[in-house]
C-alpha cells in the first residue's frame, strides 16, 4: 500500500532495477531556495553533472498527490516559476499533501523519505537544516535532523545552512548518532564558507571510502543517515566575516517582520542575497553543483560494491 503514492520515472526505475547509480535531488531548493530563473538553471545543471559522473539524477517532488521520483524538465520549470506558491513539504506535511492530491516541494527530510521508499541511498542538497539561532527560546529545530537519525540515506551537503547555530546542530546530530563525515576536510563547512571552526567526526578522502563506510553502516543494521560534508569550492567561498554580518542583518530583519516557521529560512536566504548583492546566490549555486558531483561519484562507488 505504501508504494501506491510513489511514481518513479522510467529511467530511474530502470537504473534501480539494474543496480546502476542514482542520485536523489530535492525540490525545495528550486521552489524556495533560489529566485527564478536561477533555480531552474541550477536544477538542470545539477542533473547534467550527475549524468556526467556516471549516475542517473532523480529530482523529487510531490506532483498530483504522489511522490514523483525523477521530474521531467517541464515539471522542474513549473516548480521554479511557481516558487513560494508551492507548499514547502516536510515529514509532517506529506500525508496531507498526498491526501489532497496536491503538489509539494520536498525538503531534505521529505526527500530522504521518498528516496528511501524508492531505494536510492545517496542524496545531494545544498545545506541541511538544523538548530536555529535562538532555539533555546523558540525550539526551532529542523525536522531534517530527526530524519537523518532514522532514515538510511546519505546526504551530501556543504554543511548546514550558515543561518543556523552550527555548534548546536552538530551536538544534536551527535546525540542522535548521526555521523558527520568531512570529504577531504577535518572541519565542518559553513555553507557559504569552507570553515566553521568545528570538527567533523571523521575525514574520508575518496568516494570509494565513503561508499564502503555507508555499506558497512547499513549492513550492520545501524539505522539512520550520514552527513557527508563537502566544502564549497575555494574559488566561490565567501569571506566569513562578511557572511556573518549579512546573516545578523537578515535575522534582525526577520525578527522585525515576525517571519517564523517554514518561511524563515527562505526569507533569510533571499535577504542575504540582497545584502550581498547576489554574491551569496552565486556561492549557493556553486556549492550545490559541487555536491551533485560528489554525490554522483559516491553513488557510483556504492553501486560498484554490488
Amino acid at each position: 500500500m505504501k508504494y501506491s503514492f510513489l511514481d518513479i520515472a522510467p529511467e530511474v526505475a530502470d537504473a534501480l532495477q539494474n543496480s546502476r547509480p542514482v542520485v536523489a535531488l530535492e525540490s525545495t531548493i528550486i521552489a524556495h531556495g533560489m529566485p527564478f530563473p536561477d533555480n531552474v538553471e541550477t536544477a538542470l545543471r545539477c542533473e547534467a553533472i550527475v549524468r556526467q559522473h556516471g549516475a542517473v539524477p532523480a529530482t523529487i517532488a510531490i506532483v498530483g498527490g504522489k511522490f514523483k521520483v525523477g521530474l521531467r524538465q517541464e515539471e522542474i520549470e513549473t516548480l521554479g516559476r511557481e516558487g513560494l506558491k508551492v507548499p514547502k513539504t516536510s515529514r509532517r506535511d506529506i500525508a496531507f499533501i498526498l491526501a489532497r492530491k496536491g503538489n509539494g516541494a520536498t525538503t531534505v527530510a521529505s526527500t530522504m523519505i521518498a528516496a528511501r521508499l524508492a531505494g536510492i541511498p545517496v542524496f545531494a542538497t545544498g545545506g541541511i537544516g538544523g538548530v536555529h539561532r535562538g532555539a533555546a527560546e523558540t525550539m526551532d529545530i529542523s525536522a531534517d535532523l530527526q530524519e537523518l537519525a532514522r532514515t538510511n540515506v546519505a546526504v551530501v551537503c556543504a554543511g548546514a545552512k550558515a543561518v543556523l547555530n552550527l555548534e548546536l546542530t552538530l551536538e544534536y546530530l551527535e546525540t542522535h548518532g548521526v555521523p558527520v563525515v568531512g570529504f577531504q576536510t577535518d572541519e565542518f563547512p559553513a555553507f557559504y564558507t569552507r570553515r566553521s571552526g568545528l570538527s567533523v567526526d571523521y575525514q574520508l578522502d575518496t568516494p570509494e571510502e565513503l561508499a564502503y563506510a555507508l555499506r558497512v553502516k547499513w549492513d550492520t543494521g545501524i539505522q539512520g543517515g550520514v552527513v557527508i560534508a563537502n566544502p564549497i569550492p575555494k574559488a566561490h567561498a565567501m569571506n566569513r566575516e562578511s557572511v556573518e554580518q549579512a546573516i545578523e542583518q537578515a535575522i534582525h530583519d526577520a525578527d522585525a517582520q515576525a517571519v517564523k516557521g517554514k518561511a524563515l529560512t527562505p526569507f533569510l536566504l533571499a535577504r542575504i542575497e540582497q545584502i550581498t548583492a547576489g554574491v551569496s546566490l552565486q556561492a549557493n549555486k556553486a556549492l550545490v553543483l559541487n555536491n551533485a558531483e560528489l554525490a554522483a561519484r559516491v553513488a557510483a562507488a556504492y553501486a560498484a560494491l554490488d
